[in-house]
C-alpha cells in the first residue's frame, strides 16, 4: 500500500475505484466496504484508493477538542494496510477544503485528481460544503462525469449496525469484549515508556509507564486490563492499570503495564499494548499491603484468563 499525504500529490496512471471516509477504528463494517473495494479493483484491473482526512473534520469545523478517536492516524494506516489497498490518501482537512461544494469535490477531486471509475460508499454518506452532497447528487454527477456509484446498505455492513460511536461508548464503559468484537481486532494503545515514580517495583510489581503523545487518542475506562505486547519479536502478557492510583495519592492519570515473567529495561521504547480483557474497576485500598494483595489476585485471575484463550 502506498500512502500519499495530499490529493495534490496523487497522480494515478490507471483508473481507480475509490471509497471515502474517516474510517476511525477500521471496524468490521469498514472492513467489508474495503474488502469489496479491493476485490472489485483487482478483478477489473483498476487500482483501489481510500481517501481519508486528518485532522478529523469535527476538530477543524467545530474546534471539538473533546472528540477522542479509536485510532491514531498511524494506527489507522496500519490497519488499512492489512486489507490489501493499493493507495491510501490522507488529505489534510481544513476550513478551506470544507468549503468545496459537492460539485467541486466530485469534479476537482474525484474526477480530475483521482481518475475515478467507480465510487463505493457506506450507507447515508454526505460530503461537500455543509454536507450537502448525498447519494442522489453523487448519482447525478456520476452520469455527468462517467463513473459509477455504489452505496452499501446498512444491513449489508452488519446485521447489528456497527459504528465508531458505539465502539467508543463500549470502551468508555469498560465493555472491551463488545468493542473488540466490533473492531475485529484488539483495541490497542501505543506510546513511549517513560520514567515513573517506580512505586510498582518497590511493591514487587514493576511497571512500564506508557506516555501517549496524541491527545485525541481515546483512552478507555479506568481500571485493570489483561494485555499483551510484542517486544523484540516476542509476545509478552501482563496486566495494565489505567487510572489515578488513589491508594498512593496519585495526582494524574497514568497508564502502567506490569508484564509477567519479564525483566528488561524498556525506557524510551515505543510499545503497542493490546487490550484483551477488562478485569476490574480502579479502586482505592486502605493500605499498600491491601493493594499488593489485590495485585496478586489480579495476576492470578489474568493468568487463568490467558489459559482460556488461544495464545
Amino acid at each position: 500500500m502506498e500512502i500519499t499525504h495530499s490529493i495534490f500529490d496523487f497522480t494515478p496512471t490507471q483508473k481507480t475505484i475509490v471509497t471515502i471516509g474517516t474510517f476511525d477504528g477500521v471496524h468490521i463494517g469498514h472492513q467489508k466496504i474495503i474488502e469489496k473495494l479491493v476485490h472489485e479493483a483487482k478483478s477489473s484491473g483498476k487500482k483501489s484508493v481510500l481517501l481519508t482526512f486528518f485532522p478529523h473534520p469535527r476538530m477543524v469545523l467545530q474546534k471539538d477538542v473533546s472528540i477522542k478517536l479509536i485510532n491514531t492516524i498511524d494506527e489507522r494506516a496500519q490497519h488499512l494496510e492489512k486489507l490489501g489497498l493499493d493507495y491510501l490518501i490522507i488529505h489534510p482537512f481544513s476550513k478551506e477544503f470544507s468549503r468545496l461544494t459537492a460539485l467541486d469535490f466530485v469534479r476537482d477531486v474525484l474526477v480530475n485528481r483521482l481518475n475515478i471509475s467507480k465510487l463505493i460508499i457506506g450507507y447515508d454518506h454526505h460530503f461537500g460544503k455543509n454536507r450537502e452532497g448525498n447519494i442522489e447528487q453523487l448519482t447525478e454527477y456520476s452520469h455527468l462525469y462517467d463513473f459509477t456509484v455504489e452505496e452499501i446498505p446498512a444491513q449489508d455492513i452488519d446485521e447489528v449496525s456497527v459504528s465508531s460511536t458505539k465502539i467508543r461508548k463500549a470502551l468508555a464503559n469498560g465493555q472491551l469484549k463488545t468493542a473488540n468484537n466490533y473492531l475485529g481486532y484488539n483495541f490497542s494503545l501505543t506510546g513511549k515508556v517513560v520514567n515513573g515514580k517506580q512505586l510498582g517495583g518497590k511493591i514487587g510489581f514493576p511497571t512500564a509507564n506508557i506516555d501517549i503523545s496524541e491527545e485525541y487518542k481515546l483512552i478507555p475506562k479506568t481500571g485493570v486490563y489483561v494485555v499483551k505486547s510484542t517486544i523484540e519479536n516476542a509476545t509478552v502478557y501482563g496486566m495494565m492499570n489505567i487510572g489515578n492510583r488513589p491508594t498512593v495519592d496519585g495526582e494524574y492519570q497514568t497508564i502502567e503495564v506490569h508484564f509477567f515473567d519479564f525483566n528488561q529495561n524498556l525506557y524510551d521504547k515505543e510499545l503497542t499494548i493490546e487490550l484483551l480483557y477488562f478485569l476490574r474497576d480502579e479502586q482505592k485500598f486502605d493500605s499498600v499491603p491491601d493493594l499488593i494483595s489485590q495485585l496478586k489476585k489480579d495476576k492470578e485471575t489474568s493468568l487463568n484468563y490467558l489459559k482460556t484463550i488461544s495464545l
